[in-house]
């Protein structure tokens, strides 16, 4: 009983010894957060605002959201690329800086697989084709007879040079064989107003930016750009089903940091976004906008800016699309 009594108290005097060490090497940050969106007005940055509040409970400094657009994404994304690996600088990434534009444009000021560290792929989502209803365009097909017969009237916007809005809607001149002109804005704010005042016709946004009008009957939607229907819009065909075989075209939105962060910071804030995230509070908020969360690891989100890379310059080498 002596030797059980004994074996037992060195047991609890080596937790007692471990415990506090163990709680030392849970990295925490020594100062403010700042998640960089590199756009505005956008689901980016939404994302960006819903998720802050319940990191900085959990990581117990100030995180602040701070908006840097600029060159379709670049500008952000390459700040934080330049940022010290500290993991007090975070990245909201989208298809655009990620994946769109390492094709789109000539020269790039930093590579996403090199100098950005995967954390987790947040969310994805397929995109509303949406018209102004003033424009008379009643369904896809109608949009592409209207512009085969008046090559130069039609224009639509874009959230940003080189996203996933602006790629998908070459996509589909190149799919339809027929000309619109694009207008790129400075984010989703600016490209819907100019949508709703009809200074521009169509253009393909995720539902979040959108789905509100539709519902208004302020914006009409023609088709969405996944593999199936949304539950929310099952009148709604995809383009798929409009007659554009294989047509699709996904946004998402992840979390990443600069590259040579340390593996132990980024295991805390992958951790830490994936539990966010499937809370039912951020899940029920991120339905209601329509998005999937995928919350991956950041092996997983790697090989899925990877995957993208490829998949998007294939688009763009077809449609000869360039940063303009």
């Amino acid at each position: 009983m002596q030797a059980i009594t004994r074996r037992a108290v060195l047991a609890i005097a080596s937790f007692a010894l471990c415990a506090p060490f163990a709680q030392a090497q849970e990295w925490a940050p020594s100062r403010p957060v700042r998640i960089i969106v590199p756009i505005v007005g956008s689901t980016n940055d939404v994302l960006a605002r819903l998720v802050a509040p319940k990191l900085q409970e959990a990581l117990g400094q100030p995180v602040v959201v701070e908006n840097k657009p600029g060159a379709g994404g670049n500008i952000g994304a390459d700040f934080v690329a330049k940022a010290a690996p500290d993991g007090h600088t975070l990245l909201i990434g989208y298809n655009g800086p990620m994946a769109i534009n390492v094709t789109l444009f000539d020269k790039m000021p930093f590579d996403p697989v090199k100098d950005l560290a995967p954390i987790t792929l947040a969310v994805k989502s397929p995109q509303y084709l949406v018209v102004n209803p003033s424009s008379g365009i009643t369904s896809v097909q109608d949009l592409v007879a209207k512009a085969k017969a008046d090559p130069k009237r039609f224009s639509y916007a874009s959230v940003a040079m080189g996203s996933a809005s602006h790629l998908t809607m070459e996509m589909f001149k190149s799919a339809a064989k027929v000309n619109l002109t694009h207008i790129p804005y400075k984010g989703a704010g600016p490209a819907v107003t100019d949508l709703l005042a009809g200074n521009v016709h169509a253009a393909f946004f995720v539902p979040g930016n959108v789905q509100q009008f539709v519902k208004e009957g302020k914006l009409k939607l023609l088709a969405t750009s996944g593999t199936r229907r949304f539950h929310s819009t099952p009148d709604v065909p995809t383009l798929v089903e409009s007659g554009y075989k294989d047509f699709e075209a996904t946004s998402w939105i992840g979390f990443l940091t600069t590259a040579g962060t340390p593996k132990p910071i980024i295991d805390r804030y992958s951790r830490e976004l994936v539990r966010i995230l499937h809370t039912p509070e951020i899940q029920g908020k991120l339905r209601e906008m329509e998005f999937e969360v995928v919350a991956s690891s950041p092996e997983q989100f790697g090989g899925w800016i990877k995957s993208e890379i490829g998949r998007w310059g294939e688009v763009i080498k077809a449609t000869g699309a360039k940063a303009e």
